[in-house]
């Protein structure tokens, strides 16, 4: 249910496993032209799993000893060059990930329990500075062109359809 156990569990260890851990999902969202547009990570084309799938702005593992913003806040800083104050964030909620998959060739068992946030910028994309080993490219999407995407799998993602109703019900009643 995401609380620590006091048990410390390397990454790759917990994904060959299935060891549950705790991550920290973070979407950036702006208002353009009327419409809610949500920011796109493209995964690196190197990266373990989804490699060049289009993703959650910002996301990540969270360390020993920490909670759910400051990992969300770090993961914004290290991935998007992005500084940000916990007070920023707004919880929509939390979720629990279970997954079996295989990438290159060795199996990937994915065990989260992850609390979700958004945060209001409005920032071109040339304004990110992308941390080439982990993100590839950024984009904005209008929110509705991105829940149909992900439905009807139109572009390459990992995306959950779950995560984006719980973005859609925390933008409504915020």
């Amino acid at each position: 249910k995401g609380c620590p156990t006091g048990e410390i569990v390397e990454r790759e260890h917990a994904h060959t496993h299935g060891i549950r851990h705790r991550t920290a999902h973070l979407w950036l969202v702006r208002k353009k032209d009327g419409a809610i547009q949500l920011l796109l990570q493209k995964r690196a084309a190197h990266k373990e799993s989804y490699p060049g799938c289009y993703d959650i702005s910002s996301a990540g593992h969270i360390p020993a000893g920490v909670d759910y913003k400051p990992s969300a806040i770090r993961e914004l800083k290290e991935e998007l060059g992005i500084d940000a104050d916990e007070s920023d964030l707004i919880y929509c909620g939390d979720r629990d990930i279970v997954k079996d998959e295989c990438f290159g060739g060795k199996p990937f068992h994915d065990r989260q329990h992850s609390r979700v946030f958004f945060m209001w910028l409005d920032l071109p994309e040339n304004g990110f500075s992308v941390d080439k080993n982990e993100v590839e490219s950024v984009c904005w999407m209008d929110f509705e062109q991105c829940c149909l995407g992900v439905k009807n799998n139109l572009f390459p993602n990992c995306i959950a359809q779950e995560e984006l109703q719980m973005l859609k019900d925390a933008l409504e009643n915020s």
